[in-house]
């Protein structure tokens, strides 16, 4: 009864910190191709925005970019917080309008995405 008790709370304790961080599902994406497309960049943010369909990857991200940004991405893995800075960066740099776009739906007061930008073009 012991050992099912111990086992039991190892198998809880192992549930509680897996929900600590998001899926790393998706952690393997190679970010390199997909902005080096523009048709999957803007398909993905078209995603985002709800302008547009979503992939299984675009429905996971567009359920946690609202807390992701609110809380500097500390449910995040090590791969989704680098993978959100350069995409972020990139957006900044090549989808300026875009970027505007989906500050405006998530941060329209700038009270998050500000802190990004000024540490990214700071880079």
């Amino acid at each position: 009864m012991k050992c099912l008790l111990l086992v039991l709370a190892i198998t809880i304790q192992c549930t509680l910190a897996q929900s600590a961080t998001y899926t790393d599902r998706y952690d393997t994406i190679n970010l390199d191709d997909v902005l080096a497309n523009k048709r999957l960049t803007v398909a993905y943010i078209k995603c985002v925005l709800d302008k547009g369909k979503c992939t299984n990857e675009g429905k996971e991200l567009k359920s946690h970019i609202i807390e992701a940004l609110q809380n500097g991405c500390s449910k995040c893995t090590k791969a989704q917080r680098e993978g959100m800075r350069r995409v972020i960066r990139h957006l900044i740099k090549y989808e300026k309008g875009y970027w505007q776009e989906l500050v405006e739906k998530y941060d329209p007061d700038r009270v998050f995405t500000q802190k990004y930008e000024k540490e990214l073009n700071s880079i």
